[in-house]
């Protein structure tokens, strides 16, 4: 008789895709400003995302233009879902914004995020906002911090979708 052998096969590495898939949809279940605002998520992977909003009638400030608030919240957004993307809740420790051009109502404003860095439990992250016709309307630098331990999404949330 030959002798068996008891090998055990190490557990399944996630699929970073199907991680930040899994955070796409359970952060957006729960974040009311994104869906409130209109906003989609158009692309979303590890360290990346981009999200596009509307801009309405209600996001225009007194001169005619889309509010900075409502552009400096879209490049958050798409700033969260990417350093939230490998599933560490991960939450903004700084950012900055310049306004390089207007929006205006009916513009469709896209904004994508991409990680720089990530070093520890410490990120920088680069998003670019633009209108239907590519011009640029700001560049925002996130800075993130994870939390040690938390997940932002339970594994098992994709079960309840």
């Amino acid at each position: 008789m030959e002798p068996t052998s008891s090998t055990s096969a190490a557990p399944a590495k996630p699929d970073p895709q199907a991680t930040a898939d899994l955070v796409r949809s359970g952060m957006l279940a729960n974040d009311r400003a994104t869906q409130g605002l209109g906003m989609r998520i158009v692309a979303m992977g590890p360290g990346h995302a981009t999200l596009e909003m509307q801009v309405r009638d209600d996001m225009l400030n007194g001169f005619g233009t889309c509010h900075g608030g409502f552009i400096t919240t879209l490049a958050d957004s798409a700033f969260a879902f990417a350093c939230n993307s490998r599933n560490q809740m991960t939450v903004a420790s700084g950012l900055s914004i310049d306004f390089l051009a207007p929006a205006r109502t009916g513009d469709l404003l896209i904004a994508e995020a991409t990680e720089v860095s990530l070093a520890g439990r410490t990120g920088v992250y680069d998003v670019n906002v633009r209108n239907q016709d590519n011009v640029p309307v700001a560049v925002f630098r996130g800075r993130s911090y994870a939390m040690k331990g938390r997940m932002t999404v339970p594994p098992n949330a994709a079960a309840g979708h």
